[in-house]
């Protein structure tokens, strides 16, 4: 029971000290998706397609909450941020921290940081298992750059409308490649 504990990082061992509450992080649940996702080579991607799925379901969910605090409230750092995604893109070149910095600091100011958690869950599996892709096209790049702009205006503006089309656009182009 205890090596349960431990594996799924709810427990920590100290060898000479006892046992502690773990970090409770999401590692196991990674972990295992990653695992499956690579054991199933064969299956046309349908662990990432799952995965991405799940992502654009929980971004769709927290649109409300995320406009709601964001509105006209203004942050240096994710102007920035999509600068250097529109940037980046405009070179074809790929903008991985960028995005998952935006879409992490989009979700801090809400109170529940399961959201966060899972999200960044969501993002390690992503980045290991992408890869396994073909390198994403110029138009496919701007495209998701022109996206993260949008969200980020609908955010500041209140739009939720507005938020969830530029999340449908945002995935768009990867939810091509995995179809």
């Amino acid at each position: 029971a205890v090596r349960t504990l431990v594996a799924l990082d709810i427990v920590e061992v100290r060898h000479g000290h006892g046992m502690f509450v773990g970090q409770v992080s999401m590692r196991p649940m990674v972990e295992s998706l990653i695992f499956k996702g690579l054991l199933n080579p064969g299956d046309d991607h349908r662990g990432l397609r799952d995965i991405v799925e799940v992502r654009i379901t929980l971004d769709n969910a927290l649109a409300e909450p995320v406009t709601h605090a964001w509105h006209n409230r203004h942050d240096p750092e994710l102007n920035t941020l999509v600068d250097n995604i529109e940037h980046l893109a405009s070179q074809g070149k790929l903008f991985t921290d960028q995005d998952r910095c935006f879409h992490t600091r989009l979700l801090q100011p809400l109170d529940n940081h399961l959201y966060l958690h899972l999200t960044e869950a969501f993002w390690a599996i992503h980045t290991l298992t992408v890869p396994l892709l073909d390198a994403p096209k110029l138009e496919d790049l701007t495209s998701t750059a022109k996206a993260h702009r949008a969200m980020l205006q609908a955010a500041h503006a209140g739009d939720t409308p507005a938020y969830r089309q530029a999340i449908t656009d945002h995935y768009a182009p990867l939810l091509a490649v995995l179809t």
